[in-house]
This record gives C-alpha cells, sequence and structure tokens, in this order.
C-alpha cells in the first residue's frame, strides 16, 4: 500500500476511535457522531476488503474467512431477515425479556472474543513478530475442518479480548458495545463480497423494501431494536450516564452500516480492477477512486437525510429508505457520466472466483498426476 494511501486509512482510523474515545467523556451532537463513525467504519472496512481480490497464496484473505454471496442469497436475504427478526418479535413479547437477553449476550460475548481477536492480532503482529503456530487443525465428523492454529500475537489477543468480552457481559457499557459493533462492522465488509454490481443492486432494493415494511408497516423493528441488548447497533448518547441516571441514546443498527458498506467496498475493488493494480506481498500502488469516493460521501449524505428527517418528525426513520437510493444513485450516476455503465452491470467477482478456483483445481490435478507419472517413472527404473 503506498504511504499516502496509508496515511489516509490511519487517518480514517484516529478519527473513528478519537469519537468513539470522546463519546465516554463529553455529548457530541449526534448527526455529527454517527455519520463520522459509520463513515469511517465503511471507508475502513472497504479498504481492508481489497484483499479479497488477492489470492491466499499471495496474502489475501484465506479461501476459509471468504464469503461470496450468489443471487440466490440476494433474493433470499430479505426473507430470511424478516423470519429472524420476526422471531426475536415474539421471542421478546412472549418470553422474558431477561431471559431472551442473557441467551443473546451469551451467544455475543462469545462470537466478539474471536471478532475482537482478529481485528487487532493484525496490529499487534506488529509487535510480536513470531509466526510460531500453536494449536491444532483438524477435520471432524459433521462439523468439518476446525482450525485452531494461533500465533503468540492472537493468542495475547485471545487473552485480552476474553477478559473484555467478560467485562462487558457484566456491565452492557455502551462503549464495550460500540467496539463490539466496529470490529463486527469492519470484520463483515472486509470478508463479504456481494459478488457483483447486479446482486448489490438486488440485495439493496429487497432490503429497501424489507426496512420500509417492519418500521412503517408494523412496530416489530423498533420494538426489537428498543428490546435486544445486545451489540447489534451502535450507541450515541444524547445525555451521558451517570450516577443519577442511565443516560439516553440513539442508536444505529450494525445493518445500516454493513449492508451499504459491502456496496461500497464492491465499487472500491471495482476502482481496483479498473486500475490493473499489482499487490506485492499485500501491498498496492495508490489508484483513482471515482466510485468508491462518490459512494463514500452519497452514505454519508444519506446518513444526514436519515437523522435530519428523523428530528424533524421526531420518529425513528429507517435509514436504508434514504442510503439505498444515495449508493445506487451515486454509482449509476458516475457510470453515466464516464460511459461505463455496461462495465459497471457487468462487473462480476463471483465469476472471477469460478475460474480461480477452476484454474487451482486444474493446477492440484496437473501436479498430482506429474508426481503419480514421476513415481510411476522411479518404479520402472527400479524394476529395470
Amino acid at each position: 500500500m503506498s504511504s499516502s494511501q496509508n496515511i489516509y486509512l490511519t487517518t480514517a482510523y484516529v478519527i473513528l476511535f478519537s469519537f468513539w474515545l470522546l463519546s465516554y467523556y463529553i455529548v457530541i451532537p449526534v448527526p455529527l457522531n454517527l455519520i463520522v463513525q459509520s463513515s469511517s467504519i465503511v471507508y475502513i472496512g472497504s479498504h481492508r476488503s481489497i484483499n479479497l481480490l488477492v489470492s491466499e497464496s499471495d496474502g489475501g484473505v484465506a479461501s476459509t474467512d471468504k464469503e461470496m454471496l450468489s443471487i440466490n442469497d440476494a433474493y433470499k436475504f430479505p426473507l430470511i431477515g424478516s423470519a429472524a427478526l420476526f422471531s426475536l418479535y415474539i421471542a421478546f413479547k412472549y418470553c422474558d425479556k431477561d431471559t431472551v437477553n442473557l441467551i443473546i449476550s451469551l451467544y455475543f460475548s462469545l462470537v466478539g472474543i474471536f471478532a475482537l481477536t482478529s481485528s487487532f492480532s493484525k496490529f499487534v503482529s506488529q509487535f510480536i513478530t513470531s509466526k510460531k503456530q500453536y494449536g491444532f487443525k483438524r477435520s471432524f465428523p459433521w462439523i468439518g475442518e476446525v482450525d485452531l492454529l494461533v500465533t503468540p500475537a492472537e493468542i495475547i489477543c485471545l487473552i485480552l479480548s476474553t477478559i473484555f468480552s467478560y467485562i462487558y457481559f457484566k456491565t452492557k457499557h455502551y462503549m464495550m458495545n460500540n467496539i463490539f459493533g466496529i470490529c463486527f462492522c469492519i470484520q463483515s465488509i472486509e470478508r463479504i463480497s456481494i459478488g457483483s454490481y447486479k446482486i448489490g443492486v438486488i440485495l439493496l432494493i429487497g432490503l429497501f423494501f424489507y426496512d420500509i415494511f417492519w418500521v412503517f408497516g408494523t412496530d416489530v423493528m423498533v420494538t426489537v431494536a428498543k428490546s435486544f441488548d445486545g451489540p447489534i447497533k451502535l450507541l450515541f448518547p444524547r445525555e451521558l450516564p451517570s450516577l443519577e441516571s442511565k443516560g439516553s441514546f440513539s442508536l444505529l443498527g450494525l445493518g445500516d452500516i454493513v449492508i451499504p458498506g459491502l456496496f461500497v467496498a464492491l465499487l472500491l475493488r471495482l476502482d481496483a480492477t479498473k486500475a490493473k493494480i499489482q499487490f506485492k506481498g499485500g501491498e498496492h500502488e495508490y489508484f483513482f477512486k471515482p466510485y468508491f469516493l462518490t459512494n463514500v460521501i452519497c452514505y454519508a449524505l444519506g446518513l444526514v437525510c436519515t437523522v435530519g428527517i428523523m428530528y424533524f418528525f421526531n420518529a425513528a426513520q429507517p435509514a436504508l429508505l434514504y442510503l439505498v437510493p444515495a449508493c445506487i444513485g451515486g454509482s449509476l450516476a458516475v457510470g453515466l457520466s464516464r460511459g461505463e455503465l455496461s462495465e459497471l452491470f457487468s462487473y462480476d467477482e463471483e465469476a472471477a472466483a469460478k475460474i480461480e478456483k477452476e484454474a487451482a483445481i486444474a493446477t492440484s490435478a496437473s501436479s498430482s498426476s506429474s508426481a503419480s507419472s514421476t513415481t510411476v517413472e522411479a518404479t520402472d527404473k527400479k524394476n529395470d
């Protein structure tokens, strides 16, 4: 990565965690806090997602850590999301809320340990450079392969993450909630590809109607968001907690960061592909990013509209109602202005992944065949 690229990414990290830390001491205006933190997460996650373009052998994301959404996944996503959301609504309405939240907290505390470990181990590994691995990697019936090989840096992060997760489980402090939420968002954007621009558009449009229905058509979304005591949302204080008060907060669901973030990240990888950037040991040079930069700005403007209308009507707003048109509209505007609409709609990482996989299989088969021929030849010579 070029020095200027490093500076921009480091600046995004500094801004994000400065706002996170300041939220403990002062009440930052919610619109400013929400827009800056969310846009920073999308910026960081998108740049980390560039490694999806790099093969595992060249230092890219491990194949076991990658997720690729298909067009069928995009069609099903609103339905699966609706089923999960309504199930939680039923659970909160007819079961003991404390019990439901206890189960949810246990789950997210465990998942959070691995999310924090993965997020911070890359940073810690700059200081603890040993690559020696401990643990095991083994396949189990019905489960599949379990990889528990860890480096010294990961062991230290795992211990610290476990302590952090335990404290969160006991206190449910909003600052710790936000750390979990930030890590979940960045890792999701970093590791998941929505396959192609077409799939991205289908996914966003489906969730556009999903969000409108569950927020405006029913009380389900708002009820679950207020009842759910777990890091599925970022909390922005309107009033700081004190000995006399628990404080008051505005919230933004992680889906309103991750879903548009996946789309913005795809556009950054489109820019990288168009620029034909070369990766050397995981590093790459600076490149022009018209689609990405436009859509980061459009994402921020979509949040401005969301917050503005929320305050004007004094009512909860489905953020995707404003974010989806902003992101799709921004990408189409750039494609139209550059005369690249056909290229935009034809961009497909799913097809590229299939070609890469087939090439890897062919290479493996060729190597096996070569090894087999060598063995036969050696046997023949021995017999002679």
